[in-house]
């Protein structure tokens, strides 16, 4: 059962050509959004789509994979734990951020 603690799945579309960033040593942060969709019928029996888009991160070899394989529009599978981190911008101001951060991508379609 602990596997299922703090477990997140999303199936979705790529929004961006994914930001890589390469520390000393040579590990890779891999930065993208995901956009997935989900349907359903408002009270009026109008069917609605709703996007939701998700900020995903991935370390390591994860990443060197992003970083060669996914591109914008590419549909992904990931699997992963959400996260969350805060940070003083430039005027100060905390700003917090929510994230998955991939353990696991499976590349699908074309």
């Amino acid at each position: 059962m602990n596997n299922l603690r703090n477990r997140v799945q999303l199936i979705g579309h790529v929004g961006n050509d994914p930001e890589i960033k390469t520390f000393e040593g040579g590990r890779k942060l891999a930065t993208i959004t995901l956009a997935t969709n989900d349907h359903y019928k408002n009270a009026k029996g109008e069917k609605v789509e709703q996007t939701e888009w998700h900020r995903l991160t991935a370390w390591g070899n994860t990443a060197e994979i992003i970083e060669q394989f996914v591109k914008k529009g590419k549909e992904i599978a990931v699997d992963g734990k959400l996260t969350h981190r805060t940070y003083d911008d430039k005027n100060g101001e905390k700003k917090f951020i929510t994230e998955v951060t991939i353990n696991e991508v499976v590349l699908l379609g074309k």
